[in-house]
């Protein structure tokens, strides 16, 4: 595997730069004789979760391909599954730039991106397009400029448009980076949201006839008691899983270290015991009823175990897989399975 050497180059240009780049060449060579530059053979190691069969444990979180462009590629790596997005209804350019920073000495990024997306459009012909048949979960968000009382009207546009082409749907309402979201996680906002999307998962599945399941992405930076209340909302409205955890506004971990003061969200190896710490609770909660997808702070096969070991079904992977590479998916399911 080459990626060493490619990572010490890309580590050398700015981060969004060598992203945008990355991203356009596996777009352009995920199905050409280049995808041996990344291709690899994971072993099988099959898990049902949601009633869906995914060939290994181990994803790639939402944020990396935010317009599913290359899908294909990734599942040449030997993902179990690719989660695109986050996705909103129109498209936007998100935050001002620089707004991505490499923390090296910590193995983490911080990011305030701002769901950058082309839109639900475009990603639905890019998952029309796509070849491979690896599970492809939707990741949909709320527009900046949508008032939040109209919201949940931006969910439900982004679920009707994709469901027919998404394995499952995630709904982000933990991004720090679109102003007043993660209010969407407490109490009567949280039920009523997650009410309407039922009622419209069930008005779309009779008329696809296909079930797609719901997963809700949730914050690091939650109480004991906003879990609790989260895990209940749940259990309440039959939700289909949950993924924990999205990036954390704590700097505690990274302070003195360069860029550590930029705004936006905390990413890497300085996340893994916050979201460690929600799975367990989380569990404890929601037993087998909801299946729980760890992430954050993922960087080795024995990360990714601690997370099994705390109650995830699944684990996904975006800034570990960036300092380590497509080893990082192999050396988890490797180690699983033997």
């Amino acid at each position: 595997m080459l990626y060493p050497i490619a990572k010490k180059i890309m580590m050398q240009i700015d981060p969004e730069k060598i992203h945008d780049w990355v991203l356009g060449f596996l777009q352009k060579t995920g199905n050409s004789s280049f995808n041996k530059l990344y291709a690899q053979t994971v072993k099988p190691d099959p898990v049902e979760v949601m009633g869906i069969m995914f060939p290994n444990p181990v994803g790639l979180a939402a944020g990396l391909d935010k317009d599913g462009e290359a899908i294909d590629a990734f599942h040449k790596m030997g993902f179990g599954h690719v989660e695109v997005g986050t996705v909103t209804p129109r498209p936007q350019s998100g935050n001002s730039k620089p707004r991505m920073f490499r923390i090296k000495d910590k193995n983490a990024i911080i990011n305030r991106m701002g769901f950058n997306n082309k839109g639900v459009d475009n990603l639905v012909e890019n998952l029309r397009a796509r070849r491979s048949d690896i599970v492809v979960g939707v990741n949909i968000g709320k527009n900046k400029t949508t008032p939040m009382d109209k919201g949940k009207e931006d969910y439900l546009i982004c679920m009707e448009k994709v469901y027919p082409y998404a394995a499952y749907i995630t709904v982000n309402i933990s991004s720090p980076n679109t102003p007043g979201l993660r209010s969407l996680q407490y109490g009567e906002l949280l039920d009523e949201l997650l009410r309407e999307l039922k009622e419209k998962q069930a008005e779309l599945k009779e008329r696809h006839d296909r079930y797609v399941p719901l997963a809700l992405k949730i914050a690091p930076d939650l109480t004991v008691q906003e879990i609790d209340s989260i895990a209940k909302s749940l259990l309440k409205n039959n939700f289909d899983a949950v993924i924990a955890t999205n990036t954390t506004l704590d700097r505690e971990s990274v302070a003195g270290s360069l860029h550590a003061n930029e705004t936006g969200g905390l990413s890497g190896c300085p996340v893994m015991d916050f979201s460690t710490a929600v799975i367990s609770r989380l569990h404890q909660n929601l037993g087998t009823k909801v299946p729980i997808i760890g992430v954050g702070g993922i960087n080795s096969s024995a990360d990714a175990q601690i997370k099994f070991e705390a109650g995830a079904a699944l684990v996904q992977i975006y800034t570990g897989f960036i300092y380590q590479g497509p080893p990082l998916i192999q050396n988890i399911v490797n180690d699983r399975v033997t």
